[in-house]
This record gives C-alpha cells, structure tokens and sequence, in this order.
C-alpha cells in the first residue's frame, strides 16, 4: 500500500510526506489560503499529467521511439452541482513522429495509473483517529 501523509502547518499549508519526498500543499489567497503551493486539485492535475508523460515516455523508450522534448498540459474545470470534474489534456509529441506512432501514443497515454483512476471507481475505507496534540 502507498502513503502521502498530510500535516497542517499554518492556515491551509500542509506538509505533504511521500516516501522520502517533501511538498507543500495550500490554497490560493483569495480561497483563504497563502498560495505557498499547489491546491489539492491542482496536485491531481499535476499527478494526471506527470503519469500520462511517464506512461507515453516508458512506452515510447521500450519501443526505441524518439520523443524529444515530450510535453503534457493538464487544465481542469472543478466538479460544480450537476457536472464532473473535466480534465482536458494535451500531449505534445515531436512532428517527426509518425501518424500510426502518435496514435499508439495517444491510446497508451489514457491508459497510464492515474487516468485509470480517475476514470474508474475508487473505493475508500475511512476513519477518524483521536491523537493528544503536541503542544
């Protein structure tokens, strides 16, 4: 099983530990917040098109394809009442790629972990832990 752990610093700012790695996570300041990082929407947006590069990079190296400079932007539409959240993606792939190249690409990159994911079902086991805080 994998692990991020969240710690709230000051305000909406939160450590966010995974395995040795540190981030910072916080809101924008006109949402409260003092914009010292990513909001948790945008960390998923972020996690969507680092593993669609990641994914299409993997694949593209096992297959001895030269990518370059590969490059995926990921904009997002919040979930409002009535609508999902819409994830748009764009993958930008080098034009000395071929047609059936590119189209290999394009379906390995909506098969990567993340995409999955947020795709399909998700189950969650949720609880509440009472700690004596540090003072």
């Amino acid at each position: 099983m994998k692990k991020a752990t969240a710690t709230r610093q000051s305000g909406f700012r939160h450590s966010v530990t995974i395995r040795q790695h540190e981030l910072t996570a916080d809101e924008p300041a006109d949402l409260g917040g003092t914009d010292e990082g990513p909001s948790p929407l945008e960390l998923l947006a972020a996690s969507l098109a680092s593993c669609v590069a990641i994914t299409t990079e993997m694949y593209a190296t096992r297959k001895g394809w030269d990518v370059g400079t590969l490059e995926v932007e990921c904009s997002f539409t919040p979930a409002e009442r009535g609508s999902p959240t819409k994830f748009d993606t764009v993958l930008r792939l080098p034009d000395h790629l071929s047609d059936e190249q590119v189209e290999r690409l394009r379906v390995i990159a909506a098969k990567c972990p993340v995409h999955r994911t947020l795709e399909g079902e998700a189950m969650f086991d949720e609880r509440v832990e009472r700690v004596t805080l540090a003072g």
